[in-house]
C-alpha cells in the first residue's frame, strides 16, 4: 500500500515536472486571463486607482526611506553572499537554487554523474590525502651550466629561481649522499659541496674532492721476514664530482657528456663494490642505496645528452636499458624520457607500447602520458578533420575518442592547451614541476611543441575543443569530472618555482558568481538612488511617477485592445461567472 502511494506520489511530480516544464507559457496566457476577467470581482481598477491615488500622496521623504532601506538591504546581502563566497567557493543563493530549486523543475544533479565518472575513470580520488601540492622533479630538466647559464649570459635573465635550486640541492643531499661518507674524504667534501649556495664554491669543492682522489694510498704487503715492499694503489674516483661538473661548470653539451662518462667509469665501479656488501649491515645497505641512485642519474643524464645531440636511436637504447637494469626506480620517470624520444622518432606504436605500461588506473598522471595520449588518438583523425564537417555530420568514433582523451588531458592540465597554440610564450622549464601547475605545462609544451606541430592538422583539432572540457565541469573549484578536483594551491607554488619575469597561468580563476556581481549592481543603483532623492526629492519625485507610468502603459494598451475587440456581451457574462 505504501509502495503505491509512493508510486501515485512519483507519477504527480513527474506530472508537475512535465507541465512546468512545456506549458508554463501556457500556465501564464491563463493567469493573465483569470485576473483580467475577474478584474471586476477582485476590484482590480479601484486597487489601481486608489495605488495611483496613493503614490500621487506620496512626499519625497518616503521616496528617500524607501531608496535608503532598499539599499541598506542590498548592502546586507552582498556582505553576506561575499562571505559565503570566500568560504565555500560558490554563492549561497545560487547553491540553495540549484541544490532544492532544480530537482523540482526536472534538473539533473551532477554529483552522482561526476561520482560514477570519476570512479569509473581513474582511481586519483583515493589519493587525496597525499598532498596536492606536491613538487615533482622535473623529468627533463636542462643542464646549468650548458643550458640555463647561457640564458642568463645572453639575456641577463635568472630562468631559476632560489626556491627551485634549494629543492634541487635537496634532492642531491637525498640521492648522493649517505651516512658512511665521512669515512671517505672526497664524500665528506662533496656532501658539504651539495649544500653551497655559490655555485663557484660547489665547483670549487667538486675540484678539491677529484684532486684528493690523485693521492695514492701505500699498503705495506711483506714478502720477505726481514723487508718489505710498497703497493702503489690508487683510491676510486668520486662519480658525484663528475656529476656536479658535468652539471654546473660545462658549457656545451659535449663537455658535459664526457665528464658525465668518466662519472659513469667511477660510480660503476663503486656500485659493483657495494653491491657485494650491501647485505652485511645497514650501513652498506644505505651505501649501496646511494651508488645505486648515483648510477642511475649518470646513465639517464648521459641518455638526455646524446637525445640533445641529435643520438635519438642511441639515447632510447641507453633508456630502454636502464629501465630494464633499475625497473623499481619509477620515481625518476624515466618513461617520460623515453616517450619524447620516441616522438621524435615517429615511432608511434612504440609510444602507444609504453603507454599502454603507464597509462594505468593505479599509476599517478602527469600531463605527458595525458596528452601524447591525446596527440596519438587526435593523429588518426587530426588531417580530415574540419569543424564546419563535424557540426553538419556529427563526430565520428575516432573523432570522438580523440575529442574525449583531449578533454581528459585538458581536465588534468588546463594551462597546457595555451603553450601549444603559442597563445602565451614558452620560457625555460624549471627543474621542478608542480603537477597539473602551469610549471609542469611549461615543461610539457617546452619539448612536446615540435611534436604536436608535426602532426598534421593536430593543433587545429586541439584549438576547436580544448574548451569545451570547461562546459563539462561546471564548478572547477569543487568538482572533477575525469580526475580529483582540481588543487586550489596551485597558484602558490608555481609562484615560487617560476621566475619573477614569466606571468603565472592560474587557474581555474574565482569568477565572482551572477548573484554576487548582480547584488553589487543592486546596492549600488539604489545607494544612488537614495542619495539623488536625499538632494532631489521633487525632481526625483517626477521621476518615479512617470517611470510606473510607462511600466504600465503597455498593460493597460494591451487591455484596451483586448476590450476592443471582443464584444461586450461576451464580457458581461464572464463577469457574471
Amino acid at each position: 500500500m505504501a509502495e503505491a502511494g509512493t508510486g501515485f506520489l512519483e507519477q504527480l511530480k513527474s506530472c508537475i515536472v512535465w507541465s512546468w516544464t512545456y506549458l508554463w507559457t501556457v500556465w501564464f496566457f491563463i493567469v493573465l486571463f483569470l485576473v483580467y476577467v475577474l478584474r471586476v470581482p477582485l476590484k482590480i481598477n479601484d486597487n489601481l486607482s486608489t495605488v495611483s491615488m496613493f503614490l500621487n500622496t506620496l512626499t519625497p521623504k518616503f521616496y528617500v526611506a524607501l531608496t535608503g532601506t532598499s539599499s541598506l538591504i542590498s548592502g546586507l546581502i552582498l556582505i553576506f553572499e561575499w562571505w559565503y563566497f570566500r568560504k565555500y567557493g560558490t554563492s549561497f543563493i545560487e547553491q540553495v537554487s540549484v541544490s532544492h530549486l532544480r530537482p523540482l523543475l526536472g534538473g539533473v544533479d551532477n554529483n552522482s554523474s561526476n561520482s560514477s565518472n570519476s570512479s569509473s575513470g581513474d582511481s586519483d580520488s583515493n589519493r587525496q590525502s597525499v598532498s596536492e601540492c606536491k613538487v615533482w622533479r622535473n623529468p627533463l630538466n636542462l643542464f646549468r651550466g650548458a643550458e640555463y647559464n647561457r640564458y642568463t649570459w645572453v639575456t641577463g635573465r635568472e630562468p631559476l629561481t632560489y626556491y627551485d635550486m634549494n629543492l634541487s640541492a635537496q634532492d642531491h643531499q637525498t640521492f648522493f649522499t649517505c651516512d658512511s661518507d665521512h669515512l671517505r674524504p672526497a664524500d665528506a667534501i662533496m656532501q658539504k659541496a651539495w649544500r653551497e649556495r655559490n655555485p663557484q664554491a660547489r665547483i670549487s669543492a667538486a675540484h678539491e674532492a677529484l684532486e684528493i682522489n690523485e693521492i695514492r694510498s701505500r699498503v705495506e704487503v711483506p714478502l720477505i721476514a726481514s723487508s718489505t715492499i710498497w703497493e702503489i694503489k690508487l683510491l676510486p674516483k668520486c662519480a658525484t664530482a663528475y656529476i656536479l661538473l658535468a652539471e654546473e661548470e660545462a658549457t656545451t653539451i659535449a663537455e658535459a657528456e664526457k665528464l658525465f662518462k668518466q662519472a659513469l667509469k667511477a660510480g660503476d665501479g663503486c656500485y659493483r663494490r657495494s653491491q657485494q656488501l650491501q647485505h652485511h649491515g645497514s650501513q652498506y645497505e644505505a651505501q649501496h642505496r646511494r651508488d645505486t641512485n648515483v648510477l642511475v642519474y649518470i646513465k639517464r643524464r648521459l641518455a638526455m645528452c646524446a637525445r640533445r645531440l641529435g643520438r635519438t636511436r642511441e639515447a632510447v637504447k641507453m633508456m630502454r636499458d636502464l629501465m630494464k637494469e633499475f625497473p623499481l626506480l619509477s620515481m625518476f620517470n624515466i618513461h617520460e624520457n623515453l616517450l619524447e624520444a620516441l616522438l621524435e622518432l615517429q615511432a608511434y606504436a612504440d609510444v602507444q607500447a609504453v603507454l599502454a605500461k603507464y597509462d594505468d588506473i593505479s599509476l599517478p598522471k602527469s600531463a605527458t602520458i595525458c596528452y601524447t595520449a591525446a596527440l596519438l588518438k587526435a593523429r588518426a583523425v587530426s588531417d580530415k578533420f574540419s569543424p564546419e564537417a563535424a557540426s553538419r555530420r556529427g563526430l565520428s568514433t575516432a573523432e570522438m575518442n580523440a575529442v574525449e582523451a583531449i578533454h581528459r588531458a585538458v581536465e588534468f592540465n588546463p594551462h597546457v592547451p595555451k603553450y601549444l597554440l603559442e597563445m602565451k610564450s614558452l620560457i625555460l622549464p624549471p627543474e621542478h614541476i608542480l603537477k597539473r601547475g602551469d610549471s609542469e605545462a611549461i615543461a610539457y609544451a617546452f619539448f612536446h611543441l615540435a611534436h604536436w606541430k608535426r602532426v598534421e592538422g593536430a593543433l587545429n583539432l586541439l584549438h576547436c575543443t580544448w574548451e569545451g572540457t570547461f562546459r563539462m565541469i561546471p564548478y572547477p573549484l569543487e568538482k572533477g569530472h575525469l580526475f580529483y578536483p582540481y588543487p586550489i594551491c596551485t597558484e602558490t607554488a608555481d609562484r615560487e618555482l617560476l621566475p619573477s619575469f614569466h606571468e603565472v597561468s592560474v587557474y581555474p580563476k574565482k569568477e565572482l558568481p551572477f548573484f554576487i556581481l548582480f547584488t553589487a549592481g543592486l546596492c549600488s543603483f539604489t545607494a544612488m538612488l537614495a542619495l539623488l532623492t536625499h538632494q532631489f526629492p521633487e525632481l526625483m519625485g517626477v521621476f518615479a511617477k512617470a517611470f510606473l507610468s510607462t511600466l504600465f502603459a503597455p498593460l493597460n494598451f494591451v487591455m484596451e485592445k483586448v476590450e476592443s475587440i471582443l464584444p461586450s456581451s461576451l464580457w458581461h457574462q464572464l463577469t457574471r461567472i
